[in-house]
């Protein structure tokens, strides 16, 4: 089996991003990406079975269920998304929600059997989950805004609640649910379970909720009325949902118990969240950016092209900058994680500064093409539709800050 290499191999690399930036400009072109932003709420199966030929759904997943084992160099995996993303954020936002979610839940905290039940349907494309965490009471306040129940009843437990702002819960086979199953817990990280919820249960009920940008990759609220789950859906250990947020490596792996190591244990998880989702921006950001670049090298006013005049060269350095040093931080905050250094604020910080670097790149993107950039005929509106969206999920830019002012050593502020 091929040993994952840890170290910044550019040639291995840059085959890699070749190779990947070939597939979407053949499978995810201008006007197809366009067209399913008008037209569809997920990527279509003809796309998803692309993504099952060009090998992405069974990287990273042992070679015993079914998958290709580990990339053969560890910063693959984040190249490949930064160019899909690039491509359409839309289909790098489905993958990971209903791919990524899916195979990071059931590695980490999936018995045998159901590693071997799911692992290599994941490898084959064949099944889709989605994490359904966020209640209407709050996002970001984690431990504290969750109210969705599960009740032990026999070999079933019975779950009641609401979850919003759910990604891809509309075309999930099975639904990742946080639920409490402790109501006087010792500690609050101590309440929680978490379940693989079949779609099809008696008493659930998804709505997929409009919104303003990423129209191909719909968000969903859902319904939980005296939903039966049977135990062996639970994932993980009883009330150890909190530490194992997000998956990975099956929870409390370093002795500690209580509060301390289940912040230790779900901040190394949502780590990974945190780069998966700059990952999103930074897509978002250079897409804006070769828009307007294109666009400035072509558009002709007073007789020479007007990135030819200095506040435009000036609104696209300013613009990549901003990527180089998103890029950057994202990329550095994966190699301390691999190198098994704390990353947390690294990870806080990149989410911030990718979704700026795309907020940089939308607005600025928008001022070089005028009124053209206002049309529906540009791509430029839906760069700028869809960063807004990363500038608050998975949590606002405002409380990652709040976070890496309380790592900094500022007294807590929320």
């Amino acid at each position: 089996m091929t040993m994952p290499y840890y170290g910044w191999d550019e040639e291995y690399l840059a085959v890699v991003r070749s190779s990947i930036k070939k597939f979407c400009d053949k499978e995810l072109t201008r006007e197809y990406v366009r067209w399913m932003d008008e037209n569809v709420d997920f990527p279509p199966e003809e796309i998803w079975r692309k993504f099952v030929d060009f090998g992405y759904f069974a990287r990273g997943i042992p070679e015993e269920y079914g998958g290709s084992g580990p990339a053969e160099n560890i910063y693959e995996s984040l190249i490949l998304q930064e160019e899909i993303a690039a491509a359409s954020v839309a289909v790098m936002l489905a993958i990971g929600a209903a791919h990524g979610f899916g195979t990071g839940f059931i590695s980490a905290l999936g018995n045998e059997e159901q590693r071997r039940e799911f692992l290599p349907k994941f490898a084959r494309g064949e099944v889709k989950m989605c994490m359904a965490l966020t209640e209407p009471g709050g996002g970001t306040d984690i431990l504290g805004s969750l109210r969705t129940t599960a009740e032990e009843d026999g070999n079933y437990y019975v779950l009641n609640g609401q979850k919003v702002f759910i990604t891809a819960a509309h075309v999930a086979d099975y639904i990742i649910t946080f639920a409490i199953t402790d109501k006087k817990p010792a500690r609050r990280s101590e309440a929680w379970s978490i379940f693989l919820v079949p779609a099809d249960s008696p008493g659930l009920m998804v709505r997929k909720i409009p919104k303003l940008g990423i129209h191909a990759c719909a968000c969903n609220e859902i319904f939980y009325e005296d939903v039966r789950v049977h135990k062996d859906f639970m994932i993980g250990q009883k009330n150890h949902g909190y530490r194992f947020l997000l998956g990975g490596g099956g929870g409390v792996s370093d002795g500690g118990t209580g509060e301390q190591a289940a912040r230790r244990a779900a901040a190394g998880m949502l780590n990974a969240e945190r780069v998966a989702t700059s990952l999103l921006s930074l897509g978002i950001a250079k897409a804006a950016y070769a828009d307007a670049f294109k666009y400035a090298l072509e558009r002709q006013a007073f007789g020479k092209p007007i990135g030819q005049f200095q506040i435009i060269q000036n609104y696209l350095v300013e613009m990549a900058i901003e990527i180089e040093n998103a890029r950057n931080l994202i990329y550095s905050t994966a190699a301390l994680s691999l190198l098994g250094k704390p990353s947390m604020v690294q990870a806080q910080m990149s989410k911030v500064v990718a979704a700026r670097a795309s907020e940089t790149c939308a607005i600025k993107g928008m001022e070089i093409l005028g009124g053209y950039g206002f049309t529906m005929e540009y791509d430029m509106q839906r760069h700028f539709r869809d960063y807004k969206q990363m500038v608050f999920a998975p949590i606002t830019d405002e409380m990652a800050i709040n976070v890496i002012a309380r790592m900094l050593g500022l007294p807590k502020s929320y």
